[in-house]
Order: C-alpha cells, then sequence, then structure tokens
C-alpha cells in the first residue's frame, strides 16, 4: 500500500508524509524536485577529480572545503546521455541517511510547496519500468515535477563505489594543480573556466 493509499483508507492518517517543500531543477526540459530537508547547499560547477574503474554516471569527486564529496550526473542515471556544461549547470550537495554526496544538474529552479492535494501518485509505466524512485508527481503552479526519492535513486552498490572514492580520493591532480581550463571527464572534453 502506498503513502496516498493509506491516506485515502484512513483520514485520521493526516496529511501525505510525501507533502512540503521541495528543491526543484532541470534535466534537460524535464523537471524534478528533491526534498529540501536533504539538501545541503547548491554549487556551482568546479573541477570534479575523476575515480577510475566506477560507473559512467559516477563522475568523481570534488573538494568542498576540505571534505571529499563524491559527485554523480543524475542525466546519466536515468539514461538521458551525459550533462552539457553551461553556465547554470551546478551541483546540489545532497545528504542521504548513508552519505552526503552531489548531483550534477542542468539548472535549479525553484523552491516550492507541494501540498498534499498537489501531488499525484505514480502512473504504471509497465512491466519494464520501475518508478519505485518516484515520491510522486508534483502539480503545483501549472506544471508538473517529478518528485524523486533520493534515496532510491542511490542503490547500495552507488553507495559502496561513492564511499570508497570519498574516502580515498585524490584531492588535486595534476592538471588542477598547473591550472589547466579543461577536464577529462568520462571521455569528454568540459571547459571549467568559470564557476556558475
Amino acid at each position: 500500500m502506498n503513502n496516498a493509499t493509506a491516506i485515502k483508507e484512513n483520514p485520521s492518517a493526516g496529511v501525505d508524509p510525501r507533502a512540503g517543500k521541495y528543491l526543484t531543477f532541470f534535466l534537460a526540459s524535464e523537471e524534478y524536485g528533491v526534498e529540501i530537508l536533504k539538501v545541503q547547499e547548491i554549487i556551482g560547477r568546479m573541477p570534479i577529480t575523476p575515480v577510475p574503474l566506477t560507473s559512467k554516471y559516477f563522475l568523481g569527486v570534488i573538494n568542498l572545503r576540505g571534505k571529499i564529496h563524491p559527485i554523480m550526473d543524475l542525466k546519466i542515471k536515468f539514461g538521458m546521455g551525459q550533462s552539457e556544461m553551461t553556465d547554470e549547470t551546478c551541483i546540489i550537495v545532497i545528504k542521504t541517511s548513508s552519505l552526503m554526496m552531489g548531483v550534477l544538474v542542468d539548472k535549479v529552479s525553484e523552491v516550492v510547496n507541494v501540498a498534499s492535494g498537489e501531488i499525484e501518485d505514480t502512473p504504471s509505466f509497465g512491466g519494464d519500468v520501475n518508478p519505485e524512485y518516484l515520491l510522486g508527481v508534483g502539480k503545483t503552479g501549472g506544471r508538473v515535477r517529478l518528485l524523486l526519492d533520493i534515496e532510491k535513486v542511490i542503490t547500495s552498490s552507488d553507495i559502496i563505489h561513492m564511499k570508497k572514492a570519498a574516502g580515498g580520493g585524490n584531492e588535486e591532480t595534476g592538471s588542477e594543480s598547473k591550472g589547466a581550463a579543461t577536464e577529462m571527464k568520462n571521455g569528454a572534453d568540459i571547459k571549467e573556466g568559470k564557476n556558475a
């Protein structure tokens, strides 16, 4: 039984636990939301040190104020291709129950308050698609936003790889220490001349 069904069957259950504030962001033309309480901060682009032998969507690690954080490209994770770096590209630093990590997104939109009545259950996409990483679909301000359960987006094997990378990540590569403007990540040249 999902959250919305439980509330419909038991009105005394109160407000839908999915209701609340969400930070919304774009991946390509699609808008997503993540619970604001999971968001630690939003930072502009910064050099990402690649870690060998990791999944394609795991870009590497960053050194943020002396702490090493793994970075995931959500577009690659969702099968949407690699993120293109623009002035709006940024990293959302998220705290899950097991680690602090960054997710690369095309651009941050806004913080929205999604009320119980504005959340629909995730529709069925057929047997080939597992939508368990979605909390539901938010309908606010005439827009549709896919509300992510970030704890389920990141699998247990992702967590193991990211913890290993963050624990043993090299904070500076030779090209970064020489001030190079271009960094090689997963086979793509990405310009890092500006912090967005």
